[in-house]
């Protein structure tokens, strides 16, 4: 099978999220950021109840502590906080498919036929975290990974190494297919994916001593740093002080994660009903009983 997917994408990380404290599920979704992946995918069955998928998929993922409520719970430190960040996203991962109630079908075609299943596999990832920087009433995105924010890379930090932006994630998906016709059906899927990483959204850890910035970025960078490493005093509300050194930033307990729900839409490129099947079969010695 080859086919598209297209769908709602969400990000599931350290900013933004919902009231209460931060959890790395639905709960803390932030509809307002929703952006769309899309994706191409082949599919090869050795048998009808099982598959192998490679998949390619690229989206954006975006969090934002302004879109956090202040209901005076755990998420006011998120809201204070006041972090933003975006990324595109980039994937790439094989995958094991399996169709559990195939047992259960009659054997009569295909067609009409609804056909749950469940998917897990390994992948890779690539993103390149952004924050937006404001200069003389001009605002940018820059990339934050080079900026050092939490002392990655700096020797008075030396259990915080710089990052990969290319990671690896497992994904994992529930679904279904319908099928219009043999050759070709519509299908929804939950996919899911878990990363091993903490820093798609620069946010994991402790403030820094910001002095430090000085002593490994150039002087623009670390201007830079120092506003987007702390943003708490670019609000309007703001009452707290400047943070000290290992005041929490982000939660460490806590990987990354983000899924999508996509619409599928695909073909069987070798049903029984082409042409080349149909002379196969017709080419095949008759059976005697």
């Amino acid at each position: 099978e080859a086919g598209f997917a297209i769908g709602p994408l969400f990000f599931l990380g350290d900013l933004g999220g919902s009231a209460g404290t931060g959890k790395t599920f639905v709960k803390d979704v932030d509809f307002p950021l929703t952006k769309v992946s899309k994706g191409l995918y082949l599919n090869v069955y050795p048998a009808e109840w099982i598959g192998f998928r490679v998949a390619a998929n690229h989206g954006i993922l975006e969090g934002d502590d302004a879109q956090t409520p202040a209901k005076g719970g755990a998420e006011v430190f998120r809201k204070d906080r006041n972090l933003k960040f975006r990324s595109t996203m980039m994937e790439a991962y094989a995958a094991l498919e399996v169709y559990p109630t195939v047992f259960l079908e009659q054997y009569d075609g295909l067609q009409g036929k609804l056909r749950p299943y469940a998917m897990m596999g390994l992948g890779v990832f690539h993103f390149n975290p952004k924050g937006e920087y404001t200069a003389n009433g001009v605002s940018q995105w820059v990339e934050l990974q080079p900026l050092r924010l939490e002392g990655q890379g700096m020797k008075e930090y030396p259990t915080r190494k710089m990052y990969s932006r290319t990671q690896l994630h497992m994904p994992m998906a529930v679904g279904a297919k319908y099928f219009l016709k043999e050759n070709m059906y519509i299908g929804l899927e939950i996919l899911h994916r878990k990363t091993f990483t903490d820093y798609v959204d620069d946010v994991s850890t402790n403030y820094i001593d910001n002095n430090l910035f000085q002593n490994y970025l150039t002087p623009e960078q670390t201007t830079m740093a120092n506003q987007l490493y702390y943003r708490s005093n670019q609000l309007s509300t703001n009452t707290r002080p400047a943070p000290y050194v290992d005041e929490q930033r982000g939660d460490p307990k806590e990987n990354d994660a983000f899924f999508s729900s996509l619409v599928r839409c695909g073909w069987v490129l070798n049903s029984r009903n082409d042409p080349g099947s149909r002379a196969a079969r017709q080419m095949r010695c008759p059976s005697f009983y």
